[in-house]
């Protein structure tokens, strides 16, 4: 390949992997839809984008070092007192049963669908069970399911990737030794060698970055540096130890950072997270391009027929016996059954095999790459096309009606906390001060939990069953610092009440970002008209505004609530409400 030909294939993959998260992101779908056709089909147009023509020799060490920064991303986002109780004991029987019952079937019938050896089923079936992160989060987005349900499939998803590379290297070696023969190159002892291997990588790399983050306290940027540097450093040499426990020490690496108490982990970390979503689409585009269109021909029926089985039946057995007395109801466990698409992992480690097992003589490894690709793309469509409906079927999704959380005791703010409640909405409430909190539980509206914006500030954390948050509190520097913090935690933009016009605050004179109901009703206003006896008023649908009362919020006819703010100023439509302030006297 020629200098230009490789900055054009370079240059081609980012435009595709970026254009298909954008678009994606435009039509409310997971990028992969778009991600692994349109590599696919890149790849059979053109041989600029084939990695084996970018990166001949090296492609599987990236592949693999790229996976690590993205499971150890998947890591900062899984705290361990979530993990507790039913939801922990769910999450280690689907990760059990899920492994072998998924090897099992495909070992079963992967002889007679492709005309495969044992060894090449054997392969294949310990490729196919992995999940991943990179898909499952994406869908749960959308479908917005029950807290325990997006917690054990999140949790499954994350920890079952670096098992499923794990286990993939250990039969690929034990292939290649027992001569293609099933069992003869098995050695429990190197299982457990490789897992060791793998934790020993976790706490160094969790070491250092106690260090780096914990002792010499960098910032944001250094400290996504450093964190990229180490997780990188961790997974290499680990790698270069033992194949592919680099996937489980990012992973330990991920999760004693998330956990370690004390750690100064960079509360938002913008640069990072871009990073892995771009990694995501240059690996989606560049995998999918090796696959050839003539390689899918002899498998696709087969694989329909395998992808029908592992949807079907393979699945839904395993979330029955998985979630047995686990306090989960028929919807949820029913759910849980519907939601097993295989994603990045499973692409890259039948990248990495495939290929070697091919050049070792391996009869019928060559179907090993297009059957995964195909069950990748497969499982990605039928989850990625039905989990919003089968979960509103199945009774799991949370409602579309608002769920706003308020911050702020004052006793106006309360009062609009009443009103909206009084819309229907389900109306959470938090403040600090004790006096607040009780003014709130007077008024008979939900209160928060006291950790609840503390928690919102981890990496990679949501405010779960919260849809929008609006900072009323008298503190204008408070408001606008949290607005900050927590505007990548809800679904919604975070709004705040704008500071008096001579507030000598060290922040929020400075930030206009998202301001509630416009410059003419700042919080000091709000306040001295309520005291002036100015109420919150909620106005039935059709009816015509009082011109003496300002415009708060739309609550439309379908629950969603929309804030009146100087840069989206809102009118009710048919069959919406209105909530108002009245002038006072």
């Amino acid at each position: 390949m020629s200098a230009d030909e490789f900055l054009l294939g370079i240059a081609l993959t980012v435009v595709l992997a970026a254009g298909c998260q954008i678009l994606a992101n435009r039509l409310r779908i997971p990028a992969i839809i778009l991600l692994l056709p349109v590599g696919f089909t890149a790849g059979a147009l053109t041989d600029v984008v084939h990695p084996d023509q970018l990166a001949p020799q090296q492609f599987p060490s990236i592949v693999s070092l790229s996976v690590a920064v993205i499971l150890y991303d998947a890591g900062l986002s899984l705290e361990m007192r979530h993990l507790k109780g039913r939801t922990r004991s769910v999450v280690a029987r689907l990760l059990l049963l899920g492994v072998l019952i998924t090897w099992a079937a495909v070992l079963a019938v992967g002889p007679v669908l492709f005309g495969v050896p044992a060894a090449v089923a054997v392969m294949l079936g310990v490729i196919l069970v992995v999940s991943g992160p990179t898909v499952i989060g994406p869908l749960l987005e959308y479908v917005r399911p029950s807290e325990q349900v997006r917690r054990v499939l999140v949790w499954e998803g994350t920890l079952i990737d670096p098992v499923g590379g794990m286990l993939g290297a250990l039969v690929f070696h034990s292939i290649l030794v027992g001569g293609f023969q099933v069992g003869k190159g098995f050695h429990i002892g190197e299982f457990f060698l490789s897992a060791l291997v793998g934790l020993a990588g976790g706490a160094i790399g969790a070491a250092l970055l106690w260090f780096a983050l914990g002792t010499l306290r960098l910032g944001e940027p250094l400290g996504t540096l450093v964190q990229l540097a180490v997780v990188v450093g961790v997974s290499a040499v680990c790698d270069v130890l033992r194949d592919d426990t680099g996937l489980i020490a990012a992973i330990v690496t991920g999760l004693a950072v998330a956990n370690l108490r004390g750690l100064d982990m960079p509360v938002r970390r913008p640069f990072f997270e871009t990073l892995v979503q771009l990694i995501i689409g240059l690996l989606f585009i560049s995998i999918s391009a090796s696959v050839t269109p003539g390689s899918l021909r002899p498998v696709l029926l087969p694989a329909l027929g395998l992808i029908a089985l592992l949807v079907l039946v393979v699945r839904p057995l395993l979330a029955f016996l998985s979630t047995s007395r686990a306090g989960l109801g028929g919807g949820e466990r029913a759910f849980i059954g519907w939601m097993a698409p295989r994603g990045i992992v499973a692409t890259s480690t039948a990248s990495a095999f495939a290929g070697s097992l091919d050049e070792a003589g391996l009869r019928g490894s060559d179907v090993i790459l297009p059957v995964t690709f195909l069950v990748v793309v497969g499982t990605v469509l039928v989850y990625g096309f039905t989990a919003v409906p089968v979960a509103g079927r199945l009774g799991v999704s949370r409602s579309a009606r608002a769920r706003p959380l308020l911050v702020g005791g004052e006793s106006w703010a309360v009062a609009l906390g009443r009103c909206l409640r009084s819309a229907g909405l389900d109306v959470l409430m938090w403040a600090g001060p004790e006096e607040q909190r009780e003014r709130i539980r007077g008024a008979g509206l939900t209160l928060a939990p006291g950790e609840l914006l503390a928690t919102a500030t981890a990496p990679g954390s949501r405010l779960e069953g919260v849809s929008a948050v609006f900072l009323l509190t008298d503190d204008d520097d408070f408001n606008a610092l949290v607005s900050v913090l927590v505007q990548d935690s809800v679904e919604e933009p975070v709004h705040r009440v704008g500071p008096p016009d001579d507030s000598t605050g060290a922040v929020a004179p400075y930030t206009d970002r998202d301001i509630l109901f416009g410059p003419g009703l700042l919080r000091r206003t709000i306040a001295e008209r309520y005291e002036r006896g100015g109420r919150f008023v909620l106005a039935g649908p059709g009816g015509e505004l009082p011109a003496d009362h300002d415009l708060l919020f739309v609550v439309r006819a379908d629950g969603r609530l929309e804030p009146a703010t100087a840069t989206h100023p809102v009118r009710p439509g048919p069959g919406d409400r209105a909530v108002l302030l009245g002038p006072g006297s």
